[in-house]
């Protein structure tokens, strides 16, 4: 007979005793788990991660005093288990993303969204993954623009974006073109599109300048998917993609374009 598996020990750390509340009753519908404890600030929880009491950490990030984040950087990246965000505001949802948490779920949750996300947690502590869990946390320490990933030569690799009421990643090399939108960046890849909070400087500094190069000061473009350059009226041009869309390369900006392509 094989031996009976350990439940895997789950710390709540949220400020809010109701939203701790909430998190016990869905936990209750879950097998194989116990409830290693509660703290309602990032210091207790601290501790009670030093005391290695946990598996699985539950972190809200906007607490009095240390947040979330600040839990993360005083335990020190490779020494934290597992961690689920778990918290009411979004816009820190890009920041959790760029560490690779295991997952984000944002207040007030569905209780099938907050089990798949702790169930995801779960197998990530059954296949004993704490090690790669603590390289992704590192990664909090590094300044990237929001919602982009470093890949080993330090330019990004993929994009974090909305998918419906969660988030997903979409390669870098996918992209065709990127355009600013306000205090947003679009993107463009085939028929999709997508919507991060950044700005278009911001995610120019993390894109390979051998990929991807600013033809106007609102776009951005993947030279790979330039079929042709064509001249157009007062010294201006236009990128012309694989798909036939026509993209403006200003006077300004067009031997960035030129370059690289020569």
């Amino acid at each position: 007979m094989s031996e009976p598996t350990s439940a895997v020990r789950i710390l709540l750390v949220d400020d809010e005793p109701l939203a701790r509340e909430r998190m016990r009753t869905a936990l209750g519908r879950l097998p194989e788990i116990e409830i290693a404890g509660e703290c309602a600030d990032g210091l207790e929880a601290v501790a009670a991660i030093e005391r290695q009491e946990a598996d699985l950490v539950l972190l809200d990030i906007q607490m009095p005093g240390l947040d979330g984040f600040g839990v993360v950087e005083q335990v020190g990246a490779a020494r934290m288990p597992a961690v689920v965000f778990v918290t009411a505001y979004d816009r820190f949802a890009l920041r959790a993303f760029e560490v690779h948490a295991l997952d984000y779920v944002l207040k007030p949750f569905e209780p099938a969204r907050f089990e798949a996300a702790v169930l995801r947690g779960i197998e990530q502590v059954r296949t004993r993954q704490a090690g790669e869990t603590g390289r992704r946390l590192a990664s909090l320490l590094r300044e990237l623009p929001p919602g982009l990933e470093a890949s080993a030569d330090r330019y990004a690799s993929r994009i974090l974006v909305r998918e419906g009421e969660g988030f997903g990643f979409v390669e870098i090399g996918r992209v065709d073109w990127l355009e600013a939108a306000g205090n947003y960046v679009r993107l463009h890849a085939g028929e999709r599109r997508w919507v991060i909070r950044a700005t278009l400087g911001s995610v120019q500094a993390s894109l390979d300048p051998a990929r991807f190069v600013r033809i106007h000061r609102s776009t951005i473009v993947n030279v790979d998917r330039i079929r042709e350059i064509q001249p157009w009226v007062g010294g201006d041009y236009i990128a012309i993609l694989r798909d036939g869309r026509q993209l403006r390369v200003s006077r300004t900006h067009r031997e960035e374009l030129l370059r690289p392509i020569a």
